[in-house]
């Protein structure tokens, strides 16, 4: 079993930055693919950033150039740095991870951007 762990979510000002943790641990080899998603309330659930094993990665448009995703492979973790915050950004943020044994993801952690 493998389980995710996301943190560093909050109530943050617009223009303001965050960053998260996700912690994967349990029957892990390697993990492929990481990812965030984000789930703003009454809406559905959108991708936000992933990176490959090699290190590609890819971003939405509304994300571009104000977030980075990165990982740490000895620690099976993923980040993202969140800059110049906006209150669309307000969402739960959950982390994804793809193993060979499947597809699993976190809690969620809530970030709340006000104006």
């Amino acid at each position: 079993q493998v389980q995710l762990v996301e943190s560093g979510g909050g109530l943050v000002q617009a223009g303001g930055s965050l960053r998260l943790s996700c912690v994967a641990s349990g029957s892990i080899f390697s993990i492929n693919t990481m990812a965030w998603y984000r789930q703003p309330s009454g809406k559905q659930r959108e991708l936000v950033a992933l990176i490959t094993s090699s290190g590609t990665t890819n971003y939405a448009d509304s994300v571009k150039g104000r977030f980075t995703i990165s990982r740490e492979n000895a620690k099976n973790t993923v980040y993202l740095q969140m800059n110049s915050l906006k209150p669309e950004d307000t969402a739960v943020y959950y982390c994804r991870a793809e193993l060979l044994s499947g597809h699993y993801r976190g809690q969620g952690t809530q970030v709340t951007v006000s104006s």
